[in-house]
Parts: C-alpha cells; structure tokens; sequence
C-alpha cells in the first residue's frame, strides 16, 4: 500500500511540474517526433497545388510578420512542421482572439484551411464561422484555444 501512495504521489507531482511549467517547457518546443500523419497530408497537398482543404496539424513559430490590415484584419506567423516544411497561418482577428503572447520558437497548434502557395502553404479559417457555412477552426498556443 505504501508503494501505491508514493507512486501515486510521483505521478501527482509529474503532472503538477507539467501543468503549472507548461510555458516554460513551451519555449524548448516539443519533444523530437517522427513526420506525423497530418505532415505527410499538407506536405502531399503542397506537392498536388491543392486548395480549400480541410488540414490539422502543430508547428513551430519561426517568424512572426506584421498583421495584415487588408480588408479583415489577420495576424500572420510562419511555423514550420516536424517535416520541414513551412506554412503561413493567416488567423481572423475580426473573428476570433489574437495570440497575444506568441513568441518565435512557440508550439501552436491548428485546424483550419489550406491553401497552396509555392512557399509551402497558407492556412486560414482558424477561427469560427459567423455564419455557419464554414467548419469552425482554431488555434492552440499553450493549451489555450483561439477560435
């Protein structure tokens, strides 16, 4: 019963470290993985010039541009995948929050649109449809979501 109490207090204290440090352990990035399903799908839409395709997937900040104040105000950042390949995230902030603590080197997490370009890619409609005639997207940047 001891063993049980200490290893239940080890898992406890593991997770309080995670949870209350996640920031912290934000700006080293993620753990090294493996191409994931998502890369191999927006890096085979990049190679067909495909558009309006539904994509998810994680990257890391390497850039961090101006907002684009045409029409509907977007904030754009460049992330790279763990396949090397690089997107532009163009996030409505007409429609939904602004990631206002983004850094480079983040994780951000995304469900939204693609959209080919010959530098790897856009994706938009990270944010909810007004009008319901669009699924809703989002972002994730330190397990908040901006949608």
């Amino acid at each position: 019963m001891k063993k049980l109490l200490v290893i239940a207090a080890l898992c406890l204290s593991a997770y309080a470290i995670y949870y209350f440090n996640a920031d912290v352990l934000d700006q080293f990035g993620p753990p090294p993985v493996q191409v994931s399903t998502h890369d191999n799908l927006i890096g085979r839409a990049y190679r067909n010039h495909q558009n309006n395709l539904q994509v998810q997937g994680v990257g890391r900040v390497i850039s961090i541009l101006p907002d684009d104040h045409k029409g509907r105000r977007h904030q754009r950042f460049i992330i790279e995948l763990a396949s090397g390949q690089t997107l532009l995230i163009a996030h409505n902030i007409d429609l939904a929050p602004r990631i206002s603590a983004l850094a480079k080197g983040d994780t951000v997490e995304f469900y939204g649109e693609y959209e080919w370009n010959e530098k790897g890619g856009v994706i938009h409609w990270t944010h909810h449809d007004p009008d319901g005639q669009h699924e809703d997207g989002w972002l994730i940047h330190r397990r908040k979501k901006y949608s």
